[in-house]
């Protein structure tokens, strides 16, 4: 009866060896990223993923390609609060920004001594004695060049969702947030760049330095920026806006991306590894010439 069985045992493993080998004969294994990345598109095209589920598996590949400084909030967009300044100075931004958390300054931008939660704020209200210092969390530094799928374990495995981005003179670079990391993989999450509503592609903001200022969703359409705007911007090659963006830097656009083009200051607001979603765009005052000035 042992011998039986161990006879079956022996009979079987050159079947499933070869069996195996005709396998990867058939449909050899990828080899490399490329390759596994070209079969998952191929998965996509007989329908065995759909669109989602392929995004989101190719974000992964990039989170690990790309670094925090690819992605923070460079430190001149960072929403900051100074200690050094009473509460009410610093409250209406805090209220006006909406975000949960902030990075406190004490004087300068290059010293963070740490993160205060809005909702602590709360207490200020409540309290008749309230100091901001014993309400800060600890703030976590890392270095630029720190890997996003090691910094997602890191915000995973601590329970941050914030960390200050550094240069490597250890002055403040940026913030970066574990939304922002996740965005890479999953696509954009609601959040303060968000418009209230699905048809308000264009909303008209505070003057800027040079002139009239929107902030534009990267989706809108060419024929609709141009009537807004009152501007004439081509629309032979591409429909939106965001795709003429890409078109003009011939490349993806990363979020700070600043250029100007046709008389208007574009600056990405919000970009993940795959497409724009918000612009900032800003009308500059006409540039005269010799001949104006004869």
């Amino acid at each position: 009866m042992q011998e039986h069985s161990s006879s079956v045992k022996t009979d079987a493993k050159p079947h499933r060896s070869l069996f195996e080998r005709l396998t990867a004969l058939i449909s050899p294994e990828p080899e490399n990223r490329a390759e596994l990345l070209e079969v998952l598109h191929d998965a996509h095209e007989r329908n065995l993923i759909d669109a989602d589920a392929l995004s989101m598996i190719e974000g992964v590949f990039q989170v690990s390609d790309l670094s925090a400084r690819d992605i923070m909030i460079p430190r001149s967009q960072m929403d900051v609060i100074d200690i050094a300044k009473p509460i009410e100075e610093w409250l209406p931004t805090v209220l006006q920004t909406a975000h949960s958390r902030f990075p406190a300054i004490e004087g300068e931008r290059d010293k963070v001594i740490g993160i205060l939660l809005a909702k602590d704020l709360l207490r200020y209200y409540a309290e008749e004695s309230f100091d901001v210092r014993d309400m800060l969390r600890p703030a976590i530094f890392i270095p630029e060049s720190k890997r996003l799928n090691v910094l997602l374990r890191d915000f995973r495995a601590n329970h941050n969702h914030m960390a200050i981005v550094v240069d490597e003179y250890s002055g403040v670079a940026g913030l970066i947030t574990i939304e922002d990391v996740l965005e890479q993989i999953v696509g954009d999450i609601e959040d303060e760049y968000d418009f209230d509503e699905e048809e308000d592609n264009i909303l008209s903001i505070k003057e800027g330095a040079h002139g009239p200022r929107w902030r534009i969703k990267a989706l809108t359409e060419i024929t609709q920026f141009n009537e807004a705007l009152d501007t004439a911007l081509p629309d032979d090659d591409v429909d939106t806006i965001g795709g003429l963006v890409a078109n003009h830097l011939g490349r993806m656009p990363h979020k700070g991306d600043v250029f100007d083009y046709e008389g208007m200051r574009f600056e990405v607001l919000r970009a993940d590894a795959r497409q724009i979603h918000v612009l900032l765009v800003e009308k500059l005052p006409p540039v005269s010439t010799a001949g104006d000035d004869a």
